[in-house]
């Protein structure tokens, strides 16, 4: 039987209950995370935990993502030709949006650590209950 999992759930982790989920949803918000969050004992012990931070992680990468976009024309249109400034735009704009994925995924690896279950309605929406 298929274990269903609500839209934006990460490609790469199996869904929660599924044997090896978590040791795959802690490498996935360990990717969202510094580097350094690596050698840190606790989020293996608690992920929860490493959601938590995970998520503070990928706030701030989008904060960052939005006041480049704002300032990249100003910051770079004396510098540089207009295809250059527009690439440059592109590639926030690129950013920006996998930023929202990630942050969606976050989310759901968050939820589904703090004991959430998805569970799907008739209406194509999901809901979640407590375990």
């Amino acid at each position: 039987m298929e274990t269903l999992v609500p839209p934006g759930w990460p490609a790469t982790v199996r869904p929660p209950g599924v044997e090896g989920w978590e040791r795959q949803a802690i490498a996935h918000l360990l990717d969202c995370c510094p580097p350094d969050f690596r050698r840190e004992a606790l989020f293996a012990r608690h992920p929860l935990v490493l959601a938590i931070f995970a998520e503070r992680c990928v706030q701030g990468q989008q904060r960052a993502a939005h006041d480049g976009l704002a300032l990249v024309r100003a910051d770079l249109g004396d510098r540089f030709d207009q295809p250059v400034v527009d690439a440059a735009v592109d590639v926030w704009q690129a950013e920006s949006a996998r930023l929202i994925r990630v942050v969606r995924e976050v989310d759901l690896l968050r939820r589904a650590f703090s004991g959430e279950q998805f569970v799907p309605t008739l209406a194509g929406r999901w809901n979640t209950r407590p375990t």
